[in-house]
């Protein structure tokens, strides 16, 4: 049997019909990912979605002219029941499988414990960079927002199971993507105190601390400042610069002056 059609939508858009890539044209990419990402939809919303500058005579005809133009094949990549049109069930989407990873990481049905955690799919690349339309865009951030509520559960899924070191790579990958997120701070500190270094646990919270009086003026919230078991000094400033150091380039700064280690320890 032939392989499904395979698309992919998570960074450069590729189509893939058995063995080979195909290519499209821009306006049959723009309506393949549209449709793939809902599914089903009313050739009236379709043509105003992707032409919406034109009259909806002209929208239609270029919709007519796109679909005719899309790779012959059976079953077709999109098919039609009256005024809609349905994208055909046997093609694989990239971003199907990245939303069921990330919504069954959400639901409580992390990785068993001999299972390695679905890092690698949560960390992608963004859905199609560079497209700057408005249906892509809020796609995206929909796409971000997931995965970050994946990462955080994930990151703490794993301390429940004694992996404090892969929920550390979950945690950090959360905070590289949103440095201001709290939940994902919350996660890579209870990394910390589950291995038992309360000194790390304690550097973070007041890197983080200091960086959020500094770009936002407020304080962590009181279930943070609660989890740790001894009462936090005053922030480094040095050190909530090493969570935007990693949150830019992937890796902390470690600096020392004289008399005082400014080194990211909690990582």
């Amino acid at each position: 049997m032939s392989a499904p059609p395979q698309l992919r939508l998570l960074g450069q858009f590729r189509l893939e019909l058995g063995a080979e890539f195909v290519e499209l044209c821009r306006n049959s990419q723009r309506l393949l990912a549209f449709m793939a990402l809902r599914g089903q939809v009313s050739r009236t919303v379709l043509a105003g979605t992707l032409w919406p500058e034109v009259t909806e005579e002209h929208a239609r005809g270029s919709l007519r002219t796109t679909l005719w133009k899309l790779p012959r094949g059976e079953p077709p990549l999109v098919g039609c029941c009256g005024d809609a049109l349905l994208v055909a069930p046997a093609l694989r989407v990239d971003v199907h499988a990245l939303t069921r990873t990330a919504l069954g990481v959400v639901e409580g049905c992390g990785p068993p414990l001999d299972v390695r955690p679905p890092l690698g799919l949560l960390t992608g690349e963004d859905l199609l960079p560079g497209w700057d339309e408005d249906w892509v865009l809020m796609e995206r951030e929909r796409l971000r927002q997931l995965r970050l509520h994946a990462l955080d559960a994930l990151a703490e899924a794993l301390v429940r199971q004694g992996r404090p070191a892969l929920a550390m790579e979950a945690a950090w990958a959360s905070v590289r993507a949103e440095p201001l997120r709290e939940s994902a701070h919350r996660a890579a500190v209870a990394a910390h105190l589950a291995e038992g270094n309360i000194g790390e646990a304690v550097r973070h919270y007041e890197a983080f601390s200091r960086l959020l009086e500094e770009e936002l003026g407020v304080e962590p919230s009181p279930r943070f400042t609660r989890m740790l078991p001894v009462r936090p000094g005053n922030p480094d400033r040095k050190a909530a610069s090493c969570i935007r150091a990693f949150a830019t380039t992937g890796s902390a700064s470690t600096t020392r002056s004289k008399g005082a280690s400014t080194s990211c320890t909690w990582m």
